[in-house]
């Protein structure tokens, strides 16, 4: 009983600062999805009012399916690249260092440098991809000012920016599977595809499936990029569920009705992610 008071002790300082700047917080967001509140005057009691005036908004219907639309995007272009890349720098046998850090580099800027460094390659005008393509006698494109390209234009930020991570949490378990298990396969004749399939992939499924879960959670709360990058246009194109959030919240102040939006979100998050665990547990008995 001693030992566990003293390390209750030791803990007690952290779990305050949880207590208070997270669980605290996730329980005022619900109170206040339920409630008229603007933080000057005393909140008032609305029951599913905000709830009602959230699914009467037009926009609301558009930034969910941006959103899907946007989630979609990321695992098809953004999920395989990372393994690759990974089944790649795994395979060099000289400057693995460099390359490493090479990917991993864009992971440590600020979010915000990356969204204003890509909005300027994404330029119409000046910009470093139309500028390209022009050097080369090729047709530019409008990038982000095109409702038809402006989200997988967003997608191609995320993707680099982000990637790096994954890479090396994919290269850390690629590196634990048994040398062993390559040279049957390439007893048996196997190629470089074949290796791939039948040995990489099912030896780092966990991580996979860890990580894909990670991927979808992360790319439904996308903010940054589209409010630095386009603000949500051209079109209302590019306006997310957090987009919409925080124009409830700072835009119009209304508090009530943004805090009942990130319940929504955090209902629908909760239950993809209790049925993807359910299933892929079901899938590896």
């Amino acid at each position: 009983m001693r030992r566990h008071v003293t390390a209750y002790g030791f803990l007690s300082a952290a779990l305050v600062v949880f207590a208070v700047f997270s669980w605290w917080p996730v329980v005022r967001g619900v109170v206040l999805s339920f409630q008229q509140v603007n933080f000057v005057t005393s909140p008032d009691w609305v029951g599913w009012e905000n709830f009602e005036r959230l699914f009467a908004d037009p926009l609301f219907a558009v930034a969910w399916r941006n959103t899907f639309y946007f989630t979609v995007l990321a695992l098809v272009i953004g999920f395989g690249v990372p393994f690759f890349t990974a089944v790649v720098l795994n395979e060099l046998r000289h400057a693995k260092g460099y390359f490493r850090l090479l990917v991993y580099l864009p992971v440590m800027l600020p979010p915000v440098v990356t969204a204003l460094l890509w909005k300027w390659f994404y330029d119409p005008g000046p910009g470093l991809f139309n500028s390209v393509l022009r050097g080369l006698g090729l047709p530019t494109s409008q990038w982000l000012d095109s409702s038809s390209t402006s989200m997988i234009s967003l997608v191609l930020v995320i993707t680099w920016a982000n990637m790096g991570s994954a890479t090396l949490i994919y290269l850390a378990a690629l590196q634990t599977i048994p040398g062993e298990l390559y040279e049957a396969a390439d007893l048996d004749g196997a190629g470089i595809l074949k290796k791939i399939w039948h040995v990489t992939i099912p030896q780092t499924k966990f991580v996979i499936l860890m990580l894909l879960l990670l991927q979808v959670v992360a790319t439904m709360q996308i903010f940054t990029e589209p409010f630095v990058m386009t603000g949500g246009g051209p079109e209302e194109s590019t306006v997310t569920v957090l987009l919409l959030l925080y124009r409830y919240a700072f835009y119009y102040n209304d508090f009530g009705t943004a805090s009942a939006m990130s319940l929504i979100l955090f209902a629908v998050l909760s239950v993809f992610s209790f049925l993807y665990l359910k299933l892929t547990r079901k899938a590896d008995a």
